[in-house]
């Protein structure tokens, strides 16, 4: 048994024998998961960029189907062909992190319909603070003083990296983007409080089909071409379905604010990959916003810490 996690459906604790962050094996191998699932999700930008005619809600439906077929496959496979037992013993916490699976999925391609996606990007910015206040009030969990200052760095990284592109008008789609991180950050305390007695992968696989269910009236008709459900597809696998999975796991030895912070790694990495991708330019503030969230990054891996109030 892991000794900093000594209580089964409890978080670890931190104390005089705990291992610091930094030099945990199973925390280090946490966070370099993570880090892979944000470089996945980070691809969605110039992935879109590449498609010939399918709009926003359908890219957002095609992903999620997509998506609920490789969760689906890998359920059937991992149960031997009874995926379904997997989803029915989630029981209430599984419905509750499928149904934020599906808010995050949705909102933010409704987000982007509303406003722009600097005003979204910001607004999804706080999502290590609420996650860090929510640890904090329903697990007890309070975050080293380092944990705050990183979370206050990149938050004004992300601020600095989209300020020039960010407008005025747009609230409600800011409101619709407000979604995602308070979903997510439910969703992350949700996996870390049952973690260790239910498996939420198949919570995955739910959040992909009503996420399905609730984009498809608004995406028909459909006009994705062929070579636009190859790109959907790689979304659905690669981008969604794959580091969502991984994610899942990590909760096991990251905070919930760990998994925020290092998550923000995909704002980072997105306009990178539009530049390689798609020959879009990279301003000197984004390049200078992205070291700062780095910095904030590395500063919370190995000076951040978690105390049990």
């Amino acid at each position: 048994m892991n000794p900093s996690h000594p209580t089964p459906g409890l978080p670890p604790q931190a104390g005089p024998s705990a291992r610091a962050p930094a030099t945990d094996p199973a925390h280090r191998r946490a966070v370099l998961t993570l880090a892979f699932c944000a470089l996945c999700w980070s691809i969605a930008g110039v992935v879109t960029r590449h498609l010939e005619a399918a709009t926003s809600f359908e890219v957002t439906f095609w992903r999620s189907a997509f998506c609920a077929l490789t969760v689906l496959a890998v359920l059937a496979w991992r149960t031997r062909g009874a995926p379904l037992a997997s989803i029915l013993r989630m029981g209430i916490p599984g419905l509750v992190s499928g149904a934020m699976w599906a808010v995050m999925f949705t909102c933010f391609m409704v987000a982007l319909s509303l406003t722009t996606v600097a005003n979204a990007l910001v607004v999804m910015s706080v999502s290590p603070l609420l996650a860090a206040l929510l640890a904090w009030v329903l697990l007890g969990e309070r975050p080293a003083l380092a944990t705050w200052i990183a979370i206050a760095a990149a938050g004004v990284g992300i601020w600095w990296m989209v300020r020039d592109a960010l407008a005025a008008d747009g609230a409600l789609g800011m409101a619709v983007a407000l979604g995602v991180p308070i979903a997510a950050a439910f969703n992350v305390i949700t996996m870390r409080k049952h973690h260790a007695r239910i498996d939420l992968v198949p919570a995955v696989l739910l959040g992909a089909v009503l996420s399905c269910i609730v984009t498809a009236p608004l995406a028909v008709p459909f006009a994705a071409t062929t070579g636009d459900l190859w790109l959907l597809a790689l979304l659905g696998v690669v981008q969604l379905a794959i580091p969502c999975m991984l994610m899942v796991g990590t909760n096991r030895y990251l905070a919930p604010y760990e998994v925020a912070l290092i998550a923000l790694l995909e704002v980072v990495l997105g306009p990178i990959w539009a530049w390689l991708g798609a020959g879009e330019a990279i301003g000197i503030a984004t390049l200078q916003g992205g070291l700062v969230v780095l910095a904030a990054l590395l500063l919370n891996v190995f000076l951040g810490g978690v105390r049990r109030a």
